[in-house]
């Protein structure tokens, strides 16, 4: 415990009086002070001057991150027929229509990401009450319900990262590993950042990107200048 508080010592001190950083400053701050003994996922937490209870203010998207996030994604398909073997083909990792939902239904849930083909919708509408509060829905605004099942399973594969506003406006995600070049590390908060700086509603009143933090699993934080944050 003691080497552990001199590491929570340490960390803190280097962050001491640093805010508002550039994207390269706070990527090369988080990433020099993640010391723990696994590797570490970077995560990037955006404030947004929104309230998502009002559909019109809603904040949802995908962004395929270009470098990848460094974590094996577990990909599950609704699908039936040519579709099902197109998506097993693809790399999925569980594939299966009445027989998934059953499982699902019964608590087991060994999959990040949830993709479905139009006419599953049916039977993956009835686990809205497992699947959602887990952001595991498909939806065919972020390309998780779709007839090509198989650039779906690639793209959840290569990187892609979904994001949803939580109740007080808050969008968060896992960009990448503190084992990433910081080169790297900076390309993909900035394709996030972007991502949701394109996917801003048309009820969002006032300022839209109010804070953008950063950190390591076990680190702690350090916000990002919102001014210079968004490039396009």
């Amino acid at each position: 415990m003691a080497k552990l508080g001199k590491r929570a010592r340490a960390a803190r001190e280097a962050f001491e009086g640093k805010e508002n950083l550039t994207i390269e400053e706070a990527v090369a701050l988080v990433k020099n002070n993640a010391k723990a003994k696994f590797d570490e996922t970077i995560e990037i937490a955006m404030n947004l001057g929104v309230d998502p209870r009002h559909a019109d203010q809603m904040v949802r998207g995908v962004v395929g991150l270009p470098n990848g996030t460094g974590k094996d994604v577990r990909v599950a398909v609704f699908a039936r027929g040519a579709k099902a073997d197109e998506a097993k083909e693809a790399g999925a990792d569980i594939v299966g229509a009445e027989d998934l939902m059953e499982t699902v239904q019964n608590g087991e849930i060994n999959f990040d990401r949830c993709i479905a083909t139009p006419d599953m919708m049916p039977i993956v509408g009835r686990l809205g009450k497992v699947l959602g509060p887990r952001n595991l829905m498909p939806n065919p605004k972020v390309g998780t319900v779709t007839m090509d099942v198989a650039e779906a399973v690639k793209g959840a594969k290569g990187g892609e990262v979904q994001f949803k506003a939580e109740k007080a406006g808050v969008v968060h995600a896992g960009v990448g590993k503190a084992s990433f070049d910081e080169e790297k590390l900076v390309e993909n908060v900035r394709a996030f950042v972007n991502a949701v700086a394109k996917a801003k509603p048309s009820g969002a009143k006032g300022t839209y990107m109010k804070k953008i933090a950063l950190s390591s699993t076990m680190g702690p934080g350090v916000t990002i200048d919102v001014a210079t944050a968004a490039t396009e």
